[in-house]
């Protein structure tokens, strides 16, 4: 399940990609299967031996073309504070889900912007203020203090705009995701956030494996008008100005981003 849409992102084939934060790797996996150079990146090293042995399987498959001397899939433990690559290493980022987790999340985005190419775009996801507002309210277990590696901060989308724009990222489009998993992890909140064994939360984790995998029109028509009203996740698209003469806060269109 995706949350980045890769039209709005600008990837294409040959690209290089980090995807911060990869966790499972499902957009290191997509990345990979649109011929990107993609390094998977995660404080997790359980995690990542697993997205290395799922690039092995890709390839294996034919799933990943690797062009020869090549390698389209690539994991690495780091520090989103600290990232251990060379300035404008990549072309585009992605970071989702995992600037919630940071306490010094200035630093990561200064640190991603520092590895973006100029001209290069970044997508950065978030769970949305509204949502995650009544998450925070319902389970003290949700965020941190209380669970090692719990959320930290609630970002309205002009916080994360301005922390964006202070490391020299500028915003060129957004959209809300995930809008039917908004009320799963109320649920969830409710009854426990690992409480993954109760009845209804079964019970609706199988209605969204069946919407993610049928894909049926109902359910995909109330996701989107989910996504504009209350969205689990914020999504946002920023670039790297090229120059001085496009380090303003007027964001260009991601098309101009992708062709400089």
């Amino acid at each position: 399940m995706l949350t980045v849409d890769y039209e709005r992102l600008g990837a294409r084939s040959g690209d290089r990609v980090l995807d911060l934060g990869c966790g499972a790797g499902r957009h290191a996996f997509e990345s990979a299967r649109r011929g990107c150079v993609t390094v998977a990146s995660d404080r997790d090293a359980d995690e990542l031996r697993a997205v290395t042995d799922m690039f092995a399987a890709m390839h294996d498959a034919g799933e990943i073309d690797t062009p020869a001397g090549q390698q389209l899939g690539h994991a690495a433990v780091a520090d989103a504070t600290a990232l251990p690559y060379p300035d404008a290493s990549f072309d585009r980022i992605i970071a989702a889900e995992v600037l919630e987790h940071i306490v010094d999340d200035e630093r990561a985005i200064a640190e991603l912007a520092r590895v973006l190419r100029p001209g290069g775009t970044i997508a950065v996801t978030v769970p949305a203020r509204a949502a995650e507002r009544v998450c925070w309210a319902l389970s003290a277990d949700y965020h941190a203090p209380a669970v090692p590696d719990g959320h930290v901060r609630i970002y309205s989308s002009g916080d994360l705009r301005a922390k964006l724009a202070a490391a020299g990222l500028y915003v060129s489009d957004s959209h809300g995701a995930h809008g039917l998993h908004t009320p799963y992890w109320w649920l969830r909140c409710l009854v426990g956030p690992h409480n993954d064994q109760h009845r209804l939360v079964r019970a609706y984790h199988r209605l969204l494996v069946w919407d993610m995998t049928e894909a049926p029109a109902l359910t995909r028509r109330l996701d989107r008008l989910l996504n504009a009203v209350l969205p689990k996740s914020t999504v946002l698209y920023a670039y790297k100005a090229s120059g001085r003469a496009g380090a303003s806060a007027e964001a260009e269109p991601v098309g101009a981003a992708r062709a400089a």
